[in-house]
């Protein structure tokens, strides 16, 4: 399996022309035999779009049903992951995505809550690039951080203080790396997007800002996600939302028409999925109650949106 992997990567190589692009096939190919080989058999490799070096990393891992395993970031094989692991983008992806490899196809490295905890590589590089086969090396050690990445799951958020910081992060990566960009890259006054900062601007805040916008329609996904989860019993997912917010706020019900079954953007879609999916984890229940024990009134969504904020 991994000798047939290497030889893709390259043949790849020595066509000459290949683009970091050319090499996902193989990678998400490999992956997908990985999984079957460990009994994870609806382990689903989605490749992203990423228009600019903002955006979602290359793939997203999904075990299949509703929980997203991971992230992985590709560069082109060669490039120097000494220096990318430290560039702002991978600073983001590290800050935000808990379970990260990054790879140059040949070298592997594993990050959780953005420290490397293991890296390897499986060939080298330089052989490839002379047109000599390389042989495959460290073979158990590199299986070995493919079952680590492969096992992860979130863990349960047992605290609104923990919660709130989780959303927070994706929120804020929401706002500036998708929601941003999403808005500079449609033609002014088109798109969905422009049809929400427009309702918002007349029903809302009259003088609002394509900047703040961003920021005000981030933060609205998150809360809508967090009271729709409120209200859920038997799972949890961005497409289960719409039906859970409250028929009587009608602005939030159009918003999450178009998060939980509009055509979102896939970069977007990705996002909002990481971000429900942390709020599949979290004992939502327990932390309200938390709220009650503490004396915060009686309305324990508004008092935990404001932590959120903070």
């Amino acid at each position: 399996m991994i000798e047939y992997y290497l030889n893709k990567i390259i043949d790849t190589t020595l066509r000459g022309d290949a683009r970091e692009e050319s090499y996902y096939a193989h990678l998400s190919n490999f992956l997908s035999a990985f999984a079957q080989e460990i009994d994870k058999t609806k382990t689903q490799i989605t490749t992203l779009p990423k228009k600019t070096d903002a955006g979602n990393p290359d793939f997203r891992v999904w075990d299949g049903t509703q929980q997203i395993v991971g992230y992985i970031e590709a560069k082109k094989p060669g490039e120097n992951l000494d220096v990318i692991e430290n560039t702002e983008q991978l600073k983001r992806y590290r800050k935000t995505f808990p379970n990260l490899i990054l790879t140059d196809f040949y070298e592997f490295r594993l990050y959780r809550k953005g420290e490397l905890i293991d890296k390897t590589f499986v060939a080298r590089s330089t052989l490839a690039k002379k047109g000599i086969p390389p042989p495959v090396e460290h073979r158990e050690k590199f299986l070995s951080l493919l079952r680590k990445f492969f096992a992860f799951s979130l863990p349960k958020v047992t605290t609104a203080g923990q919660l709130a910081r989780e959303l927070a992060i994706r929120t804020r990566f929401l706002r500036d790396e998708v929601i941003s960009i999403e808005m500079e890259q449609q033609q002014k006054g088109k798109g969905e997007l422009f049809g929400f900062f427009e309702t918002f601007r007349k029903f809302l805040i009259a003088n609002l800002n394509e900047k703040d916008f961003a920021d005000l329609f981030s933060q609205t996904i998150t809360y809508g996600l967090f009271a729709a989860r409120t209200r859920s019993t038997n799972g949890f997912n961005r497409k289960l939302a719409y039906d859970l917010i409250p028929k009587t706020i009608g602005i939030l019900r159009n918003v999450f028409r178009f998060v939980s079954q509009g055509d979102l953007p896939k970069h977007m879609e990705v996002m909002i999925d990481d971000i429900a999916e942390v709020l599949n984890a979290a004992d939502a229940k327990n932390i309200l109650h938390q709220y009650y024990k503490a004396g915060k009134g009686e309305d324990p969504i508004v008092h935990f949106y404001e932590t959120f904020l903070t």
